[in-house]
């Protein structure tokens, strides 16, 4: 169902490796991926590899000051890591930006907890990202308007000198404080972020500006194994992360689905009715797998404009998949563009702000605790093998993984097919609906607030697909964004 190998046409192609396969939210995040299973590593090297160089060549999305989100199917079962750090001990209150937002950084706890599967280790993966960073890599247009959009936080937030606050597209970024972190971390393990000289800067930043970090809040890890949301749908088994990830949101769409029979041609107006009836339980997250037993009521006749996902949108995906069937999908973030805006100039990265993401109910704010993620990849597992999905977009991601998988598993498209579609996005009552979508007039019709968007709008996400068909790694990437694949 993937379409291994066909020949070249607008649909981004779903490739074929040997030793393993890898998908990710820029090329060079692929070409580290693809460096580490060349040299004999395994799908968690290259998963490293791949992050590290986006928190090098994305800082306006992810970065080592930021958080991950792994589901990773290791050849015999899957596992959820949550690396969404909580909250300061001694805060008493979180902001939605500054020295106030910041949580405790969960990508490199992450990585510490994944590196014992790995093969070639640690250091080896983190080497593309330091060379990258110490060398320098081209400025693309989309992180330059991201920075021009966000240049007066960045400079409120101490990072008047870094390069990047006045560098021109296409210019080199070359960015030692970031590479000499990075090699700390390869030599140090977690002790290279959350303790020495880098946890010191980062502290006195955060205190400085309000904030209340502490040593006692870096000392333990900030990642931890959990087990994912598993339902089944259209016979094959799809996995979620628990909370603090909002993935269970997408699980009660797709397990509504399931227990409709709902009709296909009117997929997707029930589809956007499903998920909006989903978002109205999004502050309840924390009841995890319980929700799955949650009626979602809609008419399938006409639009209930509920609303409930909202606008913003962030992050970056990376899937993998090595030649012995270990498949993982994941998610890393620094939550809205450049996160809090507060830069570590010694070390060279930006601080996230996810304390922004505390609502209400479950989700309200308290000292010590995560608030709900929308960082939500996918595993799906089936007869011919087990796929990693991930995609950036916030609230979109659970809208975005929820077309492609109607579009593959229950109207019988390709993998490929299914990514390459058109798709709509639910966002603050308006329904996002891109350029040529063959159900615009239908939802029109039913009485969506349909809002017409160019192709590609970032809003619409940016799949990232590996996996295993039999006994072939393969990775496909969505046409959107900056995302690309590569086999090795």
């Amino acid at each position: 169902m993937t379409k291994l190998n066909p020949f070249s046409s607008s649909i981004r192609p779903a490739l074929a490796g040997d030793r393993g396969a890898v998908a990710a939210a820029h090329p060079l995040a692929v070409a580290a991926g693809q460096q580490m299973l060349s040299l004999g590593g395994n799908a968690v090297d290259a998963l490293i590899a791949a992050q590290a160089v986006l928190a090098v060549v994305a800082p306006d999305a992810c970065g080592v000051g930021g958080d991950a989100f792994v589901l990773l199917h290791d050849g015999r079962e899957v596992i959820a890591i949550n690396g969404g750090g909580a909250s300061p001990l001694a805060a008493r209150e979180m902001a939605t930006d500054g020295a106030q937002s910041v949580t405790v950084p969960g990508l490199v706890d992450t990585w510490a907890m994944l590196a014992p599967r790995a093969i070639l280790g640690l250091a080896a993966a983190l080497a593309p990202a330091i060379r990258i960073a110490t060398h320098g890599f081209r400025i693309d247009p989309g992180l330059a308007l991201a920075r021009d959009v966000q240049k007066s936080r960045l400079l409120a937030g101490g990072a008047g000198d870094w390069p990047l606050t006045s560098a021109q597209v296409g210019s080199l970024l070359l960015q030692p404080e970031l590479a000499r972190t990075l090699d700390r971390i390869a030599r140090e393990g977690r002790a290279g972020l959350y303790a020495g000289p880098v946890a010191t800067e980062m502290i006195a930043r955060v205190v400085a500006g309000g904030g209340a970090l502490s040593h006692t809040d870096l000392a333990p890890s900030a990642a931890t194994f959990e087990k994912p949301i598993t339902l089944s749908f259209r016979g094959h088994r799809v996995h979620v992360p628990p909370p603090a990830s909002q993935g269970v949101l997408l699980a009660m769409v797709l397990n509504s689905w399931e227990a409709g029979n709902y009709d296909l041609a009117n997929r997707d107006h029930i589809a956007v009715e499903l998920t909006q009836a989903a978002f109205v339980h999004r502050d309840d997250v924390a009841h995890g797998v319980a929700l799955l037993t949650q009626p979602l009521e809609i008419d399938p006749a006409v639009a209930s404009l509920k609303g409930g996902p909202r606008s913003y949108l962030h992050t970056a995906g990376v899937a993998v998949a090595d030649a012995n069937g270990m498949v993982a999908s994941s998610l890393v973030s620094v939550f809205d563009d450049f996160g809090s805006g507060v830069f570590l100039a010694d070390s060279g990265f930006i601080l996230n702000n996810r304390g922004g993401g505390f609502t209400r109910g479950m989700n309200r704010f308290e000292p010590g605790k995560k608030p709900i993620h929308t960082l939500a990849p996918a595993l799906i597992e089936g007869p011919d093998g087990t796929v990693a999905l991930s995609t950036p977009g916030a609230d979109g991601q659970v809208q975005t993984l929820l077309q492609v998988l109607l579009g593959w598993l229950a109207a019988d498209q390709d993998l490929a097919e299914s990514v390459a579609a058109p798709r709509w996005r639910s966002e603050d009552g308006a329904l996002l609906v891109e350029a040529n979508h063959p159900a615009r007039d239908r939802l029109l019709t039913l009485g969506h607030r349909v809002r017409d968007t160019a192709s590609g709008d970032m809003r619409f996400g940016a799949i990232t697909a590996a996996g295993m068909e039999g006994q072939t790694p393969f990775a496909l990437a969505d046409w959107r964004r900056t995302t690309w694949a590569g086999v090795a």
